[in-house]
């Protein structure tokens, strides 16, 4: 019994001697278990936000959009703009056609849409466009567009001879595939470097500009019915010509002035860009002047 009994104080003694150090040993652990998952749960969160970064967007607060170079954009257009020294004047005469298109042009373009059938109509638009062959092939060729002369004598010989003096245009078919070559002096002007100068209001003709007021000239030269005597009978049929076009055109004015804030700014813009795609269009098919860069300026 002696003996047992020391024994067991051995024993005790031995236990509540390491019982600290095991103790402690597990606290470490428990500490180290805890760094880990506090290491964790901060690598979570950063790769949370690395990720939130990635995929911001312009809607997100933390988006920076001044990181974003717009001007890099692939696609994005050419403006260009045009001054405007007689803006009065030009709102004046603005005033005036858009009264006369909605007072007078446009119930003359639909009594005449109701009594005629759009096919008969369309006839009238080929055969006002065939009569304009030789302004046209002159401009082809003082643009050095020699494949555009050619194309524009091809379809005034077929459309003449197989489109019944060119009421009808076989020569645009898929067959023969001969593209209008709708081209002007202003144009031809434009090619060659000359700019627009100042925006100009002409009434009844619409937006145009110095250079391209010279369209009129060759319009008039060179078109056959200006010829007609007497000469109210040559107004007529330009009236006519002008009263057919807008019949197949109703609701395109419109629709750019009822989508603008200032229509007369609107349809300022809308010239320009228009002139601007167009001679550019004609300087790459230009065998003078495609591949001339000091021209850019010309349709500035």
């Amino acid at each position: 019994m002696k003996h047992t009994f020391y024994f067991l104080v051995i024993t005790t003694c031995l236990i509540l001697s390491f019982a600290p150090l095991c103790a402690a040993d597990d606290q470490a652990a428990q500490d180290d278990g805890q760094t880990v998952s506090l290491s964790g749960d901060e690598s979570g969160r950063e790769a949370e936000k690395t990720s939130d970064r990635a995929w911001a967007s312009p809607y997100d607060d933390d988006y920076d959009d001044d990181e974003y170079d717009y001007e890099d954009e692939p696609f994005s257009e050419e403006r260009v703009t045009i001054d405007d020294p007689l803006e009065p004047a030009n709102r004046a005469a603005n005033i005036f056609n858009d009264r006369m298109y909605f007072w007078v042009l446009k119930p003359a373009a639909l009594a005449y849409k109701f009594v005629a059938p759009e096919p008969a109509r369309i006839s009238v638009k080929n055969f006002f466009f065939h009569l304009g062959y030789p302004a046209r092939f002159l401009n082809c060729l003082l643009q050095t567009d020699f494949a555009g002369a050619g194309e524009e004598t091809g379809r005034f010989i077929i459309n003449t001879i197989w489109g019944i003096g060119g009421l009808m245009d076989p020569a645009a078919g898929e067959k023969i595939n001969l593209q209008k070559q709708d081209t002007d002096l202003g144009e031809t002007l434009g090619v060659y470097g000359v700019g627009h100068g100042f925006y100009i209001v002409w009434p009844v003709f619409g937006p145009s500009s110095p250079r391209d007021s010279a369209s009129f000239i060759d319009n008039h030269l060179l078109y056959p019915t200006s010829y007609f005597c007497p000469w109210y009978a040559s107004t007529a049929l330009t009236v006519f010509d002008y009263v057919n076009s807008a019949s197949l055109r109703i609701g395109e004015y419109e629709s750019l002035i009822g989508a603008a804030i200032d229509p007369y700014t609107a349809m300022r813009n809308a010239y320009v860009q228009y002139r601007m795609k167009s001679i550019k269009a004609r300087r790459a098919r230009s065998l003078l002047f495609r591949d001339n860069e000091t021209g850019q300026d010309a349709t500035k």
